[in-house]
């Protein structure tokens, strides 16, 4: 299980759970009517190339201030994970 949490708009700094090994390239995967989804711009991984955690930043903000609020917020200290930025 992957741990999913938010940067910027609506949701911010909410969490949830993801199954299976790999998170979605953006979230909500399928919205069905053209709105605007979150994307992935962070993964935490621990050593043996397990997941850990997927940081998904808001449509509106930049992949620095993602970098940024994650960092702020130590996702990696707390997963015990390496941060790899998603492009």
């Amino acid at each position: 299980m992957v741990r999913a949490l938010f940067v910027g708009g609506v949701v911010d700094n909410s969490e949830m759970d993801l199954d299976g090994p790999q998170p979605p390239l953006h979230y909500p995967e399928n919205t069905g009517g053209g709105a605007s989804r979150y994307r992935l711009r962070q993964l935490g991984v621990r050593d043996g190339g397990e997941v850990a955690y997927a940081v998904y930043g808001a449509p509106d903000v930049d992949d620095g201030f993602v970098e940024r609020v994650a960092g702020e917020r130590d996702y990696a200290r707390r997963f015990a994970a390496q941060p790899r930025t998603v492009h």
